[in-house]
C-alpha cells in the first residue's frame, strides 16, 4: 500500500476535505493521525506536520464538479481547470494545512 502524509494543523477541516475528496470515512481517526484507505493508497493527515506536503493528482471524471466540491468543503482554489495537452485537464486546490491537491481529467480526450 502507498502512503501520502499531508500536514493538517486544522485536523477537523482537513479530515472533512479529504472525506469529501475520497468519498469515504477514515479507518483511523485519532487526535494525532487520521488515515484513509482507498484503491491501494493510504492518505495520512498529520496535525503536527510542518511541510507544505506533496501534490497528489487525483483522476476525476468531472474536474469542474470535483473542484467545486473541494471548494465547498473548505478548500481554496489555486488553479482553474486548464488543458495541458491532448485534452488532459488539471486543476489545483489548497487545503486548510496549505497542501496542494491536484485534480486531473482526461474527459475531453475521451470525448474526441
Amino acid at each position: 500500500m502507498n502512503l501520502l502524509v499531508f500536514p493538517a494543523p486544522d485536523l477537523a477541516k482537513s479530515k472533512a476535505l479529504f472525506r469529501t475528496l475520497l468519498g469515504t470515512d477514515p479507518y483511523v481517526d485519532s487526535s494525532f493521525y487520521v488515515g484513509f484507505r482507498t484503491n491501494g493508497l493510504e492518505i495520512g493527515l498529520d496535525p503536527n506536520g510542518k511541510s507544505a506536503g506533496p501534490i497528489a493528482y487525483w483522476e476525476v471524471d468531472d474536474i469542474e464538479g470535483a473542484l467545486k466540491r473541494l471548494l465547498d468543503a473548505g478548500a481554496e482554489k489555486v488553479q482553474d481547470p486548464h488543458d495541458v495537452g491532448r485534452g488532459l485537464l488539471v486543476a489545483q486546490a489548497r487545503d486548510a494545512g496549505g497542501s496542494t491537491i491536484g485534480l486531473r481529467s482526461a474527459s475531453l480526450a475521451k470525448k474526441r
